[in-house]
């Protein structure tokens, strides 16, 4: 089984990703805001984490990097979701250490798709 956190402040999407992954069997941990998100993470040490990038308080930009900058999660995967869909937007991701960025809304069968894909590369690793 694995662990999921979804970094999210929007209730509707948290419902919908908390519902999506729970059918997966997937533990889930919902974190609704971005300021102490990183410090959070890394104590859970999910397998995953699922992060918007408008959060309250700290960007997912900025969280991101702070997971990226502690040992215990620097090579956990992190798929970004950000109703931003500009270029520049998917390069501020990158540099950030974002493993993958959609854009909202997403697809069920494409998100699913692109967790199972990180969580086994991660795994091979």
């Amino acid at each position: 089984m694995y662990h999921i956190c979804i970094v999210e402040d929007e209730p509707n999407i948290i419902e919908a990703l908390c519902y999506l992954f729970e059918k997966q069997n997937w533990s889930v941990d919902v974190i609704s805001d971005g300021e102490g998100a990183a410090s959070q993470i890394i104590k859970m040490q999910p397998a995953l984490i699922v992060l918007d990038q408008m959060l309250p308080n700290l960007s997912g930009l900025a969280v991101a990097k702070a997971i990226r900058a502690e040992s215990k999660t620097a090579h956990t995967p992190i798929l970004m979701l950000s109703a931003k869909a500009q270029q520049k937007d998917k390069e501020q991701a990158q540099i950030a250490g974002v493993n993958h960025f959609m854009t909202k809304p997403f697809s069920n069968s494409d998100l699913l798709d692109e967790i199972k894909q990180l969580l086994a590369q991660n795994q091979s690793h």
